[in-house]
């Protein structure tokens, strides 16, 4: 059952450090690159993936094709894709070995949520983190 309650939502953004967003976009008017800035800026490492621009930069990060080529411990991955595609980016996200999945706001994908919880992955659903962050009152992440 994807987690919806306020507490929940508050204690995995505190206890999150790395995020990878799956659907990065480079363009500045892009949602998925206005919340990549906006985690930054709350003090999150933001690992961006998406196939169409590897190999470019944005906010200072280099962009990977997928989850599997990073190689490092991801926390969480946060899936700017549709419902439909966001299966495929759960199923790298259970691959890649991360603690959670966030599927953004109007992303909903009930058998891909089973599966990420049968793996042991926390879910959340239909919710956008550069939202509920100010919302809960989350402080600014320290990296350890």
């Amino acid at each position: 059952m994807p987690i919806t309650s306020d507490a929940d939502l508050k204690q995995l953004l505190e206890s999150t450090r790395t995020i990878a967003l799956v659907g990065i976009s480079d363009k500045p008017h892009r949602p998925s690159n206005g919340v990549m800035r906006t985690l930054q800026a709350h003090g999150y490492r933001v690992i961006p993936v998406n196939p169409q621009i590897t190999g470019e930069h944005v906010h200072g990060e280099y962009v990977w094709r997928e989850l599997s080529q990073i190689g490092e411990p991801i926390d969480m991955v946060d899936i700017f894709r549709n419902s439909a595609a966001a299966g495929e980016a759960v199923d790298q996200a259970i691959a890649a070995g991360a603690k959670s999945v966030w599927m953004q706001l109007g992303v909903v994908n009930e058998e891909a949520a089973a599966r990420a919880e049968a793996a042991g992955l926390t879910v959340v659903m239909d919710r956008c983190p550069a939202i509920d962050i100010p919302r809960l009152g989350v402080e600014k992440i320290k990296q350890d």
